[in-house]
């Protein structure tokens, strides 16, 4: 069997992590393996996963909607699926899953949904609603539509999203990060030890992500200390304004991330399963997040982390807890690592798609 996935860019993140795996461990068990891309964009990296694959370069994608671009993309994909002959098209992400399917495929075509857009601020108002309507369209020229997490299932039918028997729910495979020792990490990022806990932010700075949430976050916890780590088009104006308590230090690798860090902050206006807490979760680190997309599948409330609504105040009052506590901090982060790594193992993922496959090719 051969399958061409298709996405957009593989920019830092665990969607680009998500794809790779799938590119390194599907051949193993008799599934070639195509992943067709396009490149980063502005301020963005390229995730150093996509180092261990061959990748096949698609000139004219990239993340924006460009009519003439696409038009481009698509000429270049028609010519990328002639030369591989797939049994599958496998698209990731909005975009390339729009630039596959806006044309009729004689092959089955599995969309993925790492996420969606529908509470992501840069797609409000008239945006949103033309992108459900170009998903529900879309929907309809898919065999399977694949979602990382319940929620994002749920959220996707609310809005008449495809029908609910197309949905398979397949959590991303997650491997442990290497911890670095927190002196050595606090080190590698510039950072002091002054003994007391250290809250740590990872993410894109962008406004899905919404860091500017995590400033009035710390601007509310004056003698916390917060770093909040990554790059993207809000890192200028995080850095202007965040307070005395916070080191807004751009990318950072996220072993010296979770190693400096006692606890981890997220703030995010819309996730779909997020590998970033996952990986935190597998590092022992309890993780305090806003309750979006399938973040509860992740963390169990108040067994490994805390999951709470988008208010900065409700947010401080949460890593409060956890910052004044250290016995709690511990048991959250033992309990964390033994459930991410029963609910989020590669072999689940891998498995997963194999069964998926096989049910749409005989």
């Amino acid at each position: 069997m051969r399958v061409l996935h298709v996405i957009a860019r593989l920019n830092v993140g665990g969607t680009a992590r998500y794809i790779t795996q799938l590119a390194n461990e599907l051949p193993k068990h008799g599934i070639e393996t195509f992943v067709a891309t396009g490149f980063v964009q502005g301020s963005e990296v390229e995730d150093e996963s996509a180092r261990s694959i061959d990748v096949i370069r698609i000139k004219s994608m990239g993340r924006a909607i460009n009519p003439i671009k696409d038009h481009f993309a698509r000429k270049q994909l028609d010519n990328i699926i002639a030369e591989v002959m797939p049994d599958i098209i496998h698209t990731h992400t909005f975009k390339a899953g729009y630039v596959i399917r806006m044309k009729q495929q004689s092959v089955p075509v599995v969309h993925t949904f790492h996420g969606h857009l529908l509470d992501d601020p840069e797609f409000s108002g008239i945006k949103s609603k033309i992108i459900i309507e170009l998903e529900r369209m879309l929907a309809r020229k898919s065999a399977k539509l694949v979602t990382v997490g319940r929620r994002v299932s749920e959220e996707l039918l609310e809005q008449r999203i495809g029908n609910r028997t197309q949905y398979v729910n397949i959590p991303p495979g997650v491997v442990p990060v290497a911890v670095t020792p927190k002196q050595q990490a606090l080190k590698n990022l510039n950072l002091e030890d002054d003994g007391t806990p250290l809250v740590g932010w990872i993410a894109r700075v962008t406004g899905v992500k919404n860091p500017m949430r995590a400033l009035e976050v710390a601007d509310a916890m004056p003698d916390t200390r917060f770093v909040m780590a990554g790059g993207g088009d809000l890192l200028d104006q995080i850095r202007a304004k965040a307070p005395s308590n916070v080191s807004a230090i751009g990318w950072a690798e996220a072993a010296d991330l979770f190693g400096a860090s006692d606890i981890i902050l997220s703030t995010s206006e819309n996730e779909g399963m997020p590998v970033a807490l996952i990986e935190a979760q597998l590092a022992g680190k309890p993780v305090v997040a806003t309750d979006v997309g399938s973040v509860s599948e992740v963390i169990l409330n108040h067994e490994t982390g805390i999951v709470t609504n988008k208010n900065p105040g409700s947010i401080a009052s949460a890593l409060e807890s956890l910052v004044i506590d250290n016995a709690k901090r511990e048991e959250m982060g033992r309990l964390a690592i033994a459930r991410a790594q029963a609910l989020f193992s590669v072999d689940r993922m891998i498995n997963a798609h194999i069964e998926l496959y096989k049910s749409i090719v005989k």
